[in-house]
């Protein structure tokens, strides 16, 4: 198997609107560019084709974030660069899809996407900051839902001190150093 046939999953873990599925989709495009096989599993796409019907409980959300890690390293074993960008915000299950990775021999990175809730709330791209705000919504993850930040992640992207174009050139220096580009 050559270099660029190694699959593997990116997962891209972070509060919404954090950046983390727009700096998948700028990494996707280089890496389709340079030949690789690629699919961005965008949590949102997810929810409303492998996940309907899932609410929002603790539950919930790790058997969400359970099939989305099944689907990603089933990808990966075959070769395909798995991009995750999936809020996932219990240290547990991604631990458990990490595990999952360990044990089928695929590799698997853990990338957090660590813009503070101020910068979030300001993007706001789906405006669920505004609606909890305005009491239409409650339990969104790191407002009045608990987000654990991953305490070791492969990578620690900054996304609101750099550019979408610095942050997917950061995260493709970590596959180049880990021999998956």
């Amino acid at each position: 198997m050559s270099v660029s046939d190694q699959g593997a999953t990116v997962w891209l873990t972070g509060l919404p609107s954090a950046g983390k599925t727009t700096i998948a989709y700028a990494l996707a495009e280089r890496l389709r560019a340079e030949g690789h096989r690629v699919e961005v599993l965008d949590g949102d796409e997810i929810r409303e084709f492998l996940s309907a019907g899932l609410g929002f409980s603790r539950e919930d959300r790790h058997t969400n974030v359970q099939r989305i890690g099944f689907v990603a390293a089933l990808l990966a074993g075959n070769g395909v660069k798995a991009l995750v960008p999936v809020i996932a915000p219990f240290a547990d299950s991604r631990e458990a899809v990490r595990e999952r990775h360990a044990v089928a021999g695929t590799p698997y990175l853990e990338v957090h996407v660590a813009t503070p809730v101020e910068v979030c709330s300001e993007r706001d791209v789906k405006g669920l900051y505004a609606k909890q705000a305005a009491g239409e919504i409650s339990g969104l993850t790191g407002v009045d839902d608990p987000y654990e930040a991953p305490q070791t992640p492969d990578l620690r992207i900054e996304s609101h001190h750099r550019t979408v174009h610095q942050s997917a050139a950061e995260l493709y220096a970590l596959l180049d150093q880990r021999g998956l580009v």
